[in-house]
């Protein structure tokens, strides 16, 4: 028993590692916002809390998409319907970027530099959410339509997001909204997407090149030591290394 749950634990170390990190930063969110309350007795960020359960759906879904994926059944049958619901929820997790701007609406109660740690716990831990729920759907993306349909998807998901963000933010619109009244919310949603504002298009075109620069830069950086190790094995010294010596002691 204890050799299977640690043979388990080796194989699967780095998705443990990220649901614990993950876990972990949740907490301390929610401490910060505690000890916050304690101290001033004001309920001020407490809504992050409710932004922050919000953005685990899309993760969440994108897990169970991209677990039960590689079988062909499912991944015709269900993924549809998951994909559906985490495009809808996706925008909530790196939405709690806009939460930034309430720090302009300065409050006496807890000092500055306070405020601002808990809302970049918040919107970081949103932001690392979002990509890795993104990543797990790019991959499903690469292995069903190829490399190419998974760039564009990242693309389109990016703007769309960003549409998204600024739907939610200025809008006012849930994504619950879509689900409970969706003729109503379809048009609206219509209405802005054929009419854009200028703050309208200046903030989905930014917000997308933000996102897609946070998301190319973690992606490299995860194939970065891959790629280190795949050049160091192919080394003219690695392979001498590997290969057994001829001379006689």
């Amino acid at each position: 028993m204890f050799k299977k749950l640690k043979n388990f634990i080796n194989d699967n170390r780095y998705n443990i590692a990220v649901f614990v990190l993950l876990n972990t930063a949740c907490l301390v969110c929610i401490l910060l916002v505690v000890a916050r309350i304690a101290y001033s007795d004001s309920n001020r960020h407490t809504g992050l809390i409710w932004n922050l359960f919000l953005a685990w759906i899309p993760f969440i879904l994108a897990y169970i998409a991209h677990a039960v994926s590689w079988r062909r059944i499912w991944l015709y049958l269900v993924i549809p319907v998951v994909a559906f619901l985490w495009l809808i929820f996706f925008p909530n997790a790196p939405y709690m970027l806009t939460d930034l701007q309430d720090l302009a609406r300065r409050a006496s109660d807890a000092p500055l530099w306070y405020d601002v740690l808990i809302v970049v716990w918040f919107s970081w831990t949103g932001m690392l959410l979002g990509v890795i729920s993104l990543y797990l759907m790019q991959d499903i993306i690469f292995r069903t339509f190829g490399r190419a349909a998974g760039w564009v998807f990242v693309f389109a998901i990016s703007g769309l997001s960003s549409f998204g963000i600024y739907i939610g933010r200025f809008v006012r619109l849930n994504s619950w909204d879509i689900l409970q009244d969706p003729a109503e919310t379809a048009m609206e949603i219509l209405g802005l997407a054929v009419d854009p504002s200028r703050r309208l298009a200046a903030f989905t075109l930014l917000y997308t090149f933000f996102f897609m620069f946070v998301f190319l830069l973690l992606y490299s950086f995860s194939h970065m030591l891959q790629e280190h190790h795949v050049k160091a094995q192919n080394t003219p010294e690695q392979l001498a290394s590997t290969q057994p010596s001829n001379v006689v002691q």
